[in-house]
């Protein structure tokens, strides 16, 4: 900042300005020890906010509020009042306020002030916006500021047509991203460019067992895949595709939560049970007496209360359901 070094009080623009101290009433309980130059510059904000001076020394001076401080929304609120006024450059703001942003990445008044300045200028920002939030992402994966204004950006100002592609690469580095997975699932429903669901969901369930089969103890890939029949349980019972991915992990691990919980789902919606799906579980049926006559489903919600004991209530809850729904 151009005045970093020296306070307000010492510029000559604000020459005429009586500062205005922070009111804390006769007698403060547990006064807030400020440092001395936020007292200096917050003083002297006070001074032009209580004014409603809307210049450029207020906008510099909002500036070191700011840096001081990057979550005073009273002051970004200001700030934007003052660009308002002054007409100023919003290109030049944007600059600014990235600075900011790369160092405070989490603070909610920055990523607000980054929105309205994009609203203000406009779809020519998106491939700006785009790569910034990029960056952002770089750093830390989960940053939701970073992922609210990108889907923002997505569906005000446009740049749909590399975002599939961004989501592959995101899951080629990280399956376990469940952000990219949340977000590929946005492009799928969301883009113009690509039909909706109905259109992509072919090729996604593929692509998402793919992933499920490579890494079964993945959540998020089982949740997108569930996802993508949203609203359409028949045709998630009719895709054997479905059962089978289930059929195939199990085979290899019987305690897969995941596989166990969605087969369990398919079971209750009417999944008729294939030849091979009774003989993956006929050995866990075997090992338990209790398990000998039960139907597939409550054999499944068995495996569950063992093999799931985060959610032992849950399954003990969801198998005397079962019973009493034959009941």
């Amino acid at each position: 900042m151009e005045h970093a070094k020296s306070g307000p009080s010492s510029w000559p623009e604000l020459a005429d300005l009586v500062p205005v101290p922070q009111d804390d009433g006769p007698s403060p309980v547990v006064p807030i020890a400020y440092r001395d130059d936020f007292h200096e510059v917050m003083d002297y904000f006070r001074a032009l906010y209580f004014a409603g001076e809307r210049s450029p020394r207020a906008l510099r001076l909002t500036a070191e509020a700011i840096e001081l401080n990057p979550g005073n929304y009273t002051v970004w609120h200001f700030r934007r009042l003052i660009l308002e006024a002054l007409d100023s450059d919003l290109l030049e703001e944007m600059d600014f306020v990235e600075k900011i942003a790369e160092c405070n990445p989490k603070n909610y008044q920055i990523w607000h002030h980054k929105r309205w300045l994009a609203e203000k200028l406009g779809p020519g920002v998106a491939s700006k916006e785009h790569e910034f939030t990029m960056k952002i992402l770089a750093i830390d994966a989960k940053n939701y500021h970073a992922w609210s204004h990108r889907q923002w950006v997505l569906q005000a100002l446009g740049g749909w047509e590399s975002e599939l592609q961004y989501c592959n690469r995101l899951l080629e580095e990280d399956v376990f991203n469940n952000s990219a997975w949340n977000q590929r699932y946005l492009v799928i429903t969301r883009s113009p460019l690509l039909g909706g669901l109905t259109a992509m969901r072919d090729s996604e369930v593929d692509y998402t067992i793919e992933s499920i089969v490579a890494n079964p103890h993945n959540e998020s890939p089982w949740r997108y895949l569930k996802g993508l029949y949203k609203g359409k349980n028949n045709l998630l019972v009719a895709d054997e595709r479905i059962s089978d991915v289930c059929v195939k992990v199990l085979k290899n691990d019987w305690s897969c939560v995941f596989a166990l919980s969605l087969l369990l789902d398919l079971l209750r919606l009417g999944l008729q049970p294939s030849d091979e799906l009774k003989a993956t579980l006929e050995p866990t049926r075997n090992s338990d007496p209790e398990m000998a006559d039960a139907d597939l489903t409550t054999v499944v919600c068995s495996i569950l209360q063992k093999c799931d004991p985060l959610r032992v209530n849950y399954w003990s809850w969801y198998k005397t359901a079962l019973s009493s729904d034959v009941s």
